[in-house]
């Protein structure tokens, strides 16, 4: 019996089949997604990473027969098979103070600088005018400020800042023309020449300050003219009055360029760019006698910084906080000076803010610069001026006024919308060793007086103005600081007199004892936010002296935290110069007989940062 052959059956094979590998599977993906696993689709989608490509080489026999040196060629290359590292960014420089190497101060330097030796030249007003000498001026490109030999200073080479007397705000000596006379307070000014300029020794930086101009020799009253009427214009010269910028130049009345404001006495006009415009009620002049109250209002560092880097918007910047703002966003204040002698006198020296082109266009455009509709560039750089003008020094500062009064009535506000003064709206003449974009905080609106042939002007900066208006803030003197208007002090004298009256009248025995004046419960209330309130400019003053010396100290530091740097440097080095630079340090001595140390350990004059960088070796000649 033939039997059919029997099926073979699909009994698994011994040697394990290969399995086609399945990504999906490795990863134990489902195929459908669920809740659990809404990225099922998208992984599943998802194809497996390229295949590198491996670098091609050469065989040994071609590189043989190309006669390539076979013993470096077979080491490979470590450079393509290493991971690329991430690029560490170096942290930006510090922009630090130049430091130049000096001679030793001599023994004079550490007594307070001198006052200028006055020459009496004329008598006006009541007043004696002279004539300074001994004292030297800023000229056109360079910035003269007294300074001071301390042995507390070494690593800024033994000078900080300093003033001379008279010590009070006045009208800086190095601050005005040649041709300008002085009174021995130096708070009257008077010239026998044409127009020529002094400027304060405080400067307006942000907030409300104002000061008062008494004139004291112009255009004399109807009342006193030949011709009763119209007021005399002749002989006894012209004044102006107003608030200028560093850029100024000292030859020229307040408001001839575009760094000043200014106000003429004759007939009141307001003066900018040299193109007068009707401002006083009237057309009235400002006549002798008459006290002429200035008012500027500037914005916060803090805005006046935005309007500069470009980042201040209109729509998001619609108030200012005029409120103290903290010391984490105060600006770097760098200033490059060095310490000359001159005549005897030791001042620091640097490098002045200058004009700029732009500005100069403004004053005076040229035909050939003249703005065509065809260009862009040229018709942006055509817009008036505004806190976005794509020109720095073109752009104005928002929230910014000048306003005047009369004898203490406001007459209002001729200027408004001020240019920006802080870097780089400001920068040095083009020169040698002059750096761009810093700030040495003394930039802003400095109170100036012109005067012409025989006009003279006396100013008063507080606390006791002569026709304060109101709302103006009177610093207390008790209860810790603070300040209340000057129209509350006004009320506080009558109220604490007739207090007193009262006092005397109860004074029998049994007598009830008068209640407290209101004064003094007033003048606790102080008033919150000083710069927002109205203050004279002495009181600026004061913080400006305190600015100076917290800027000394600060540059002490630094440069003593880069000599310790330097000196750990060289112990670590096995030179020995660090241990030496710390000997000659401790043998300075408080009667300010010193050694200095040697110039190759402690001098930095590095363009940025300190560090490194050519050593400024300056060599005085006594004159």
């Amino acid at each position: 019996m033939e039997t059919s052959p029997r099926p073979r059956s699909a009994t698994p094979s011994a040697i394990p089949q290969k399995r086609a590998l399945n990504l999906d599977d490795e990863q134990h993906i489902p195929a459908v997604s669920s809740p659990l696993n809404p990225d099922a689709a998208t992984s599943r989608s998802r194809k497996a990473p390229a295949r590198e490509q491996r670098e091609k080489k050469e065989s040994l026999k071609k590189r043989e027969a190309k006669g390539v040196d076979t013993a470096r060629s077979a080491t490979p290359d470590t450079q393509t098979h290493t991971k690329k590292t991430k690029k560490i960014e170096k942290p930006p420089d510090v922009v630090r103070p130049l430091r130049y190497y000096t001679k030793p101060p001599n023994s004079s330097d550490f007594d307070p600088p001198r006052g200028p030796i006055f020459s009496p030249i004329l008598e006006k007003a009541n007043r004696e005018f002279n004539e300074c000498f001994e004292q030297i001026s800023n000229k056109k490109a360079f910035r003269y400020t007294n300074c001071i030999a301390d042995p507390s200073f070494p690593s800024s080479r033994w000078f900080r800042q300093t003033e001379a007397s008279p010590f009070h705000p006045r009208f800086s000596f190095q601050e005005a023309s040649s041709h300008i006379l002085f009174d021995s307070t130096g708070r009257s000014i008077t010239t026998e020449k044409g127009f020529r300029m002094a400027r304060a020794n405080v400067a307006a930086r942000e907030g409300r300050w104002y000061y008062e101009c008494k004139i004291l020799s112009g255009v004399r009253p109807p009342s006193r003219s030949p011709s009763l009427n119209k007021p005399d214009t002749t002989g006894a010269g012209h004044v102006r009055l107003g608030w200028a910028r560093r850029e100024a130049n000292l030859d020229t009345p307040v408001g001839f360029d575009a760094y000043s404001y200014g106000l003429r006495d004759v007939s009141g006009q307001k003066v900018h760019m040299s193109r007068p415009k009707d401002f006083s009620p009237g057309n009235e002049s400002f006549h002798e006698g008459d006290v002429i109250g200035l008012e500027i209002t500037l914005p916060s560092l803090a805005l006046h910084r935005k309007v500069v880097e470009g980042s201040y918007n209109k729509a998001v910047d619609v108030s200012d906080d005029l409120d103290p703002h903290p010391a984490a966003e105060a600006p770097d204040i760098v200033r490059d000076r060095v310490p000359i002698r001159y005549k005897g006198i030791v001042y620091f020296e640097q490098f002045e803010y200058s004009s700029v082109k732009d500005l100069e266009e403004l004053m005076n455009p040229s035909p050939s610069s003249a703005p065509t509709a065809t260009t862009t560039t040229n018709a942006a750089s055509a817009a008036p001026p505004n806190p976005n003008h794509p020109s720095v020094a073109l752009r104005t500062l928002p929230f910014s006024n000048i306003k005047v009064y009369k004898n203490g009535k406001l007459l209002g506000a001729p200027f408004a919308d001020l240019f920006a003064f802080l870097p780089p709206a400001s920068k040095p003449a083009a020169q040698q060793g002059a750096r761009d974009g810093l700030d040495d905080g003394m930039l802003g609106y400095f109170p100036a007086i012109s005067v012409f042939r025989g006009g003279a002007v006396e100013v008063n900066f507080g606390p006791d103005f002569w026709c304060p208006p109101g709302g103006l803030a009177v610093p207390i003197s008790n209860n810790g600081g603070g300040y209340y208007s000057a129209a509350a002090a006004a009320e506080d004298e009558n109220e604490n007199h007739d207090a007193i009256k009262k006092a005397d009248q109860s004074s029998a025995p049994g007598a009830i004892p008068p209640e407290d004046p209101p004064a003094a419960t007033r003048k606790q209330q102080h008033i919150q936010g000083k710069n927002s309130r109205l203050r004279g400019m002495g009181e600026r003053y004061v913080e400006q002296i305190a600015e100076d010396i917290v800027y000394d100290v600060v540059d002490e530091v630094d440069f003593w935290v880069l000599d310790a740097g330097e000196m750990m440097a060289d112990v670590a080095a096995g030179t020995g110069e660090g241990a030496e630079a710390q000997k000659v340090r401790s043998a300075s001595t408080a009667a300010g007989m010193m050694m200095v140390t040697p110039v190759g350990m402690v001098e930095q004059a590095g363009m940025l940062g300190g560090g490194g960088g050519e050593i400024k070796e300056i060599v005085q000649e006594e004159e």
